[in-house]
């Protein structure tokens, strides 16, 4: 039995529903790295790595062509996210990662940019049906956990509201794709992203309180 067949082999059946191991075991490093990238260590890139390398199979074996085309990319955007945050903890003073809110710039960037890929790649699964048997949700779910990680890697406070809006869709998606175990762990994410949105933001808003008094200094 090679490693491919036993990663899509059945771990356990609760509730009439199959999981598969390589959907357990990928979903639970994804569940650590996200834990990780609320305490902002430097960690979460390696372990978001390895979730999606896993993760792979799980999809492939659903034949959701979207969500293995989303975890190639998160595979992609874990080494440059790894960069983006060496970087920032060599320029804080503390060794830790800086976040913020992001511009308005920004905003409408990641908002127009994920629109424009969710029509590109959900017109690109309805035009090749073999893709992907639910097109348009895999298609926000792919882009969307895209921009999610471009916000995460520069530290934007919004990454958490892009990860809640995937959520949303991938909780229903990864139970009638029958990746129960996916289903279940985007519920706990949904808990881990509101605990992380709360802790971003309020390290964002005391950063930004603590440099008005250096501006107004500067100005005077």
């Amino acid at each position: 039995m090679n490693l491919l067949h036993w990663l899509n082999g059945p771990a356990f059946t609760a509730f009439g529903q199959h999981v598969i191991w390589s959907d357990m075991i990928g979903n639970t490093i994804g569940l650590v790295a996200l834990a990780l990238g609320w305490r902002r260590s430097i960690w979460t890139w390696p372990a978001q790595f390895l979730s999606g390398a896993i993760l792979v199979a799980a999809y492939a074996s659903a034949h959701l062509s979207g969500g293995v085309g989303k975890q190639l990319l998160v595979i992609g955007v874990a080494v440059w996210g790894w960069r983006q945050w060496q970087r920032g903890r060599r320029q804080a003073q503390d060794g830790s990662i800086a976040v913020r809110f992001a511009g308005w710039r920004e905003r409408g960037l990641l908002i127009a940019g994920t629109a424009v890929g969710t029509l590109a790649v959900g017109g690109l699964f309805t035009l090749v049906p073999q893709l992907s048997w639910n097109p348009w949700p895999d298609a926000y779910i792919f882009v969307g956990t895209l921009a999610a990680m471009v916000a995460q890697a520069r530290g934007l406070v919004e990454f958490w509201f892009a990860w809640l809006l995937v959520d949303v869709v991938g909780v229903p998606l990864a139970f009638s794709s029958g990746l129960a175990f996916s289903g279940l762990v985007y519920v706990v994410y949904l808990a881990l992203v509101a605990w992380g949105m709360r802790d971003w933001w309020l390290r964002s808003r005391a950063a930004a309180l603590a440099e008005r008094p250096a501006l107004e200094g500067a100005a005077a």
